[in-house]
């Protein structure tokens, strides 16, 4: 079933606003925090994700209607390339080295912030980019 597709994007402005306070507070435990969000929605889809919940229970009853879905294979995709990056940055800012965390989680502040400021989902174009190497291999 296709999903609406300003949930993935309302996700997308709450990702970007966490990841930037990440880069500018160093905190491990906030992007320990969004390392779960990604792994939720990984998992169960960008539905049972916190902001897709959030988007559900709080958001959308006071938009209007859909006008735009989407199938949601590509934004769960999408949630498990963030899941890695976030991953790496965790390990960067727990662990060491410290660029690693920087790097990995400015790569995917940049992701989020595209899918929110322009609707450009960069891992789920990447999806579209496997699914056709896939399909074709076959």
């Amino acid at each position: 079933m296709d999903i609406d597709a300003r949930g993935p994007r309302f996700g997308a402005a709450v990702t970007t606003v966490v990841l930037a306070v990440v880069l500018i507070t160093g905190s491990a435990w906030l992007l320990a925090w969004q390392t779960l969000a990604f792994a939720l929605g990984a998992a169960g889809g960008v539905g049972r994700s916190p902001y897709g919940l959030l988007f559900r229970t709080a958001v959308r009853p006071r938009l209007g209607p859909p006008t735009e879905f989407e199938a949601p294979e590509p934004p769960r995709f999408a949630q498990a390339v963030g899941l890695v990056f976030a991953g790496l940055g965790l390990v960067g800012y727990a662990f060491g080295p410290e660029w690693l965390g920087l790097a990995a989680t400015g790569a995917a502040l940049a992701a989020a912030f595209l899918n929110a400021a322009f609707g450009y989902c960069l891992g789920c174009e990447m999806y579209l980019l496997v699914r056709r190497a896939t399909v074709r291999a076959e």
